[in-house]
């Protein structure tokens, strides 16, 4: 186990938490457009004079981006100069920050583009989505390099079988989850209403935009995953010794009767910035330790510790 950088990794991992919530919340209250159509520079200068509200939130959020794609730069480099090769940390460390680059070149888009604030292009609609699994193949990516750093075993996908599919299947369809979600939130910003009878009214209408006519899909899509989640999980047998994996699959289980009861509410109350990002903090944890429930199912049993590791320290 390589302690330092393990805990390192889950810092990283817990900051780019952070970032994606301020970014929701840069969404839900229209400060995207907050630096215009300045990108990394914000009106074009490198810290602006006399910033607006929008202006202030917008620009945080650029510098807490910036930060994380440092943390990430730092503990892919650390990773690579600590750890020997074929240990599985290092493969998802330089995933990692493929994954963190593309995010940042994602978000520069929304913004040179101008698909951001009230825009309410089918650009705009197709990228958000984009933008949200991108997210969430990065949040994997770092959470497999903190478990492999903090002594997970490797996976081993040989004999698995229909358990490795079903797995699969869990992981693209949370995936299909957030994707719905973020064409659902992006609805709610452009379309906001204050009932759930006033929504429910505008998605009726011959005139509904195609974002509140599609809006329907991630509150179905979320029940059914949802159960699959507390039953299909259930239904994989583990190993009697992973205490841990076990309490983990318990928690996913939980987080996923969660989900549907915030999503429940949300839609009930006309989704309040707020319960948004109560709603997205609860999936990116839920989608965090699906990862790890994942993991320790495919994990290779009876293995030797991983080898490689240069120092403990």
């Amino acid at each position: 186990m390589h302690t330092k950088a393990a805990r390192f990794a889950w810092f990283v991992l817990a900051w780019n938490v952070v970032v994606i919530l301020w970014g929701a919340y840069v969404r839900a209250s229209g400060s995207g457009a907050g630096c215009g159509a300045h990108w990394p520079l914000c009106n074009g200068e490198v810290i602006p004079p006399a910033p607006s509200a929008e202006m202030l939130v917008e620009f945080s959020h650029r510098v807490t981006s910036g930060l994380a794609l440092v943390a990430v730069v730092v503990l892919f480099v650390w990773v690579w100069r600590t750890v020997a090769a074929g240990h599985p940390a290092r493969r998802v460390a330089l995933l990692s920050l493929i994954f963190i680059v593309t995010e940042a070149l994602l978000g520069a888009g929304l913004v040179l583009f101008r698909l951001v604030a009230k825009d309410e292009s089918l650009a705009r609609a197709m990228v958000m989505p984009l933008h949200l699994a991108n997210t969430l193949v990065l949040l994997a990516c770092l959470t497999l390099t903190a478990h492999w750093l903090s002594g997970g075993a490797p996976i081993s996908l040989k004999g698995r079988g229909r358990h490795l599919w079903l797995l699969v299947v869990l992981l693209v369809a949370m995936i299909g989850v957030g994707k719905t979600g973020a064409i659902a939130a992006l609805g709610d910003t452009l379309y906001p209403a204050n009932s759930f009878l006033e929504g429910v009214a505008a998605e009726a209408s011959a005139t509904a935009s195609l974002l509140l006519r599609l809006r329907i899909l991630h509150p179905a899509l979320g029940v059914v995953v949802g159960m699959g989640l507390i039953f299909g999980l259930g239904a994989i047998p583990m190993d009697r010794r992973d205490r841990r994996g076990r309490a983990l699959r318990l928690v996913v289980a939980s987080l996923a009767g969660v989900q549907m009861l915030l999503g429940f509410v949300n839609v009930w109350l006309a989704a309040p910035v707020w319960l948004q990002l109560v709603h997205l903090l609860a999936a990116d944890l839920l989608w965090i330790t699906l990862v790890l429930v994942a993991a320790s199912i495919l994990a290779r049993r009876e293995a030797a510790p991983i080898a490689g590791l240069r120092s403990s320290g």
